[in-house]
C-alpha cells in the first residue's frame, strides 16, 4: 500500500484557485481522495476530518472557502491567524486551528480566540495556555505534537518522552487534550513517510491503554497535501491540507515553517 508520496518540487502542479468555484471543486477533489483512501482501508470517511490550511491565504479567498464551505480553519502563525479572525469576526461559525510551534510569550494570543492548538511540546507552553485560558474564562482543545521523523529540524516532543509528558496534563484544566499530531519526513520516499504515520498511531494506541482520567487519546492530526491519503491508511483523523485546495502559495515553507515542512 505504498501510496506514492510528491516531492517538494510538486507544489507547483497546484493551480491557485480564485474563485468560489475553484474552491469548491478542489475541495470536492481532497473528499473523493479521502473517501478513497478510507475504503482501501475498511474505514468510514466520517472518521476524517479535513482541517483546511490557510496560512498566506487573503481575506478575500476566504471568504470564497467559507462560501464553499469551510468553517474550520488552520494556520500556522499565531499574529496572522489573530487578524484574520478579527477580520471575519462577522462569520460566526468560523473557528481557528493554530497548528504551528508557538512561542509562550504568544499564549495570551491563542488563549483568546482558537478553538484548538495541534502543537503543544512543553510544560511550559502547557502552564501558560491554562493560565492564560483561565483568565479568559476558555478551554482549548489540544494534540501533543511528536516528532516522529527523528529530524532535528523538527518540532514536537521525542517519542519517548510523550508519556511521561501526558501524564503531567491533567494538572492544566484548560486544556482539552484530545490527542497527537505530526508531521512527516518530507520525502520522496513512501515507506520513511509511511513509517513516521505508523509510529505516531502504534504510540497513541499504547498511551489510551492508560491516559490519565480527562485525557482523551482518540485523535491523530497527521497528513497534509501530499502525504494526506497515506495518513489516513494509516490512521489519522484530522488531516490538514493547503495548497491541494487554495493552490500552492507563492511563499516558501520556510517562511511559515521555519524549519519544517508545510501542509
Amino acid at each position: 500500500m505504498d501510496t506514492p508520496t510528491p516531492s517538494p518540487s510538486s507544489a507547483a502542479s497546484y493551480p491557485p484557485a480564485t474563485t468560489l468555484a475553484d474552491l469548491r471543486h478542489n475541495l470536492d477533489a481532497v473528499q473523493a481522495r479521502i473517501q478513497a483512501a478510507c475504503q482501501r482501508v475498511g474505514r468510514a470517511p466520517e472518521e476524517v476530518r479535513l482541517l483546511p490550511v490557510s496560512k498566506t491565504i487573503d481575506e478575500a479567498r476566504l471568504r470564497l472557502a467559507h462560501a464553499a464551505g469551510c468553517t474550520f480553519l488552520g494556520e500556522n502563525k499565531v499574529q496572522e491567524a489573530h487578524a484574520k479572525w478579527q477580520a471575519m469576526a462577522d462569520l460566526t461559525d468560523l473557528r481557528w486551528s493554530v497548528i504551528g510551534h508557538l512561542q509562550t510569550n504568544k499564549a495570551k494570543l491563542v488563549a483568546s480566540f482558537a478553538s484548538e492548538f495541534q502543537a503543544l511540546d512543553s510544560l511550559r507552553l502547557a502552564r501558560a495556555l491554562d493560565r492564560r485560558l483561565q483568565e479568559e474564562g476558555r478551554s482549548l482543545d489540544v494534540f501533543v505534537q511528536v516528532n516522529s521523523s527523528g529530524e532535528a529540524s523538527k518540532y514536537g516532543l521525542a517519542p519517548e518522552d510523550v508519556a511521561a509528558f501526558v501524564r503531567e496534563l491533567p494538572a492544566f484544566s484548560a486544556l482539552r487534550v484530545r490527542g497527537l499530531m505530526t508531521l512527516a519526513a518530507l520525502s520522496p520516499d513512501a515507506a520513511r513517510v509511511r513509517a513516521c504515520f505508523v509510529l505516531l498511531r502504534d504510540l497513541r494506541d499504547r498511551l489510551r491503554q492508560d491516559a490519565p482520567d480527562g485525557i482523551g487519546m482518540d485523535e491523530l492530526s497527521m497528513g497534509m497535501s501530499g502525504d494526506f491519503e497515506t495518513a489516513i491508511e494509516e490512521g489519522a483523523t484530522v488531516v490538514r491540507v493547503g495548497q491541494a485546495i487554495f493552490g500552492a502559495r507563492a511563499l516558501p515553507d520556510s517562511h511559515y515553517w521555519p524549519t519544517e515542512s508545510g501542509a
